[in-house]
């Protein structure tokens, strides 16, 4: 396995880094990230137990694949410091919203190898949900190499980067309308009288089952949903009331919103 690097290890890269080192895929020796404070060198150093510094050119030096997870809005600035350390053999894996293969070539160069990522958060526990794009410079060996990263997170799928926008709304931010689920169902058992501690597992199991069900019998989300609800039930009861304010047509449009806001962070 190759030597990798984080600039930037926030909740993302963090997440990324974490789930790398609970995989065990990688030697934490063969790990470097860079943060910008001495606060978050101790805290990295304290969580991780990897090699930390604060210059970002010193994790592309070591490293055979850089994972860049700063903010959007100093992207293009980390990339500019960090362009006379890339070489036409390392790989250079992003994980922004709005930043496009193109927009990131036109700083480090159109000879650079450079493969966009979509993940999100769960990675950190072993069930992420990744899209990875590569640009024309990355060959099957090396995509496979990125693929295979990412599957040690949870999944991951190779797509066209057209789609990126649809991946945010549907799998990259999608983890905060489950976690608002989740916290709502909670609170609907504990208004019946149950702990709070307990309706946070019930809700969460519940809903962590539910996925696991769509993934693992191929039956379409609609079938699964019948076979919950009997004749005169309980649960066909709870889905009226969810009908009947549009939770359905809610959750499209918020994947429609965030899928909006990806496209205006590309422009």
């Amino acid at each position: 396995m190759k030597r990798i690097g984080f600039i930037g290890a926030g909740n993302m890269g963090g997440a990324i880094l974490g789930g790398i080192l609970k995989a065990k895929i990688i030697d934490k020796k063969d790990i470097i990230a860079c943060v910008k404070s001495d606060k978050s060198v101790e805290k990295i150093k304290n969580t991780y137990d990897v090699r930390v510094t604060k210059d970002s050119r010193e994790v592309v030096r070591n490293s055979d694949i850089v994972v860049v997870g700063v903010k959007p809005n100093i992207y293009d600035e980390v990339l500019e410091e960090i362009k006379s350390e890339i070489d036409n053999e390392k790989i250079i894996v992003t994980i922004a919203a709005g930043k496009t293969i193109e927009s990131v070539e036109k700083i480090i160069g159109f000879d650079k190898k450079i493969v966009r990522t979509m993940p999100n958060t769960p990675a950190l526990v072993g069930e992420g949900m990744t899209s990875i794009s590569p640009n024309q410079n990355i060959n099957e060996e090396e995509l496979n190499l990125v693929k295979f990263i990412f599957d040690a997170l949870g999944k991951s799928e190779i797509v066209d980067e057209k789609l990126i926008d649809a991946v945010i709304g549907a799998s990259g931010s999608s983890t905060a309308y489950a976690f608002m689920f989740i916290e709502a169902i909670a609170d609907g058992a504990v208004l019946a009288g149950m702990p709070r501690d307990k309706a946070y597992k019930f809700a969460a199991q519940g809903v962590l089952g539910a996925a696991k069900m769509v993934l693992e019998t191929d039956k379409h989300p609609g079938e699964l949903k019948d076979m919950v609800c009997s004749p005169g039930g309980t649960t066909i009861e709870a889905v009226k009331v969810l009908e009947e304010n549009n939770f359905r047509g809610a959750v499209i449009k918020a994947v429609e919103a965030c899928v909006n806001k990806s496209r205006e962070m590309s422009k």
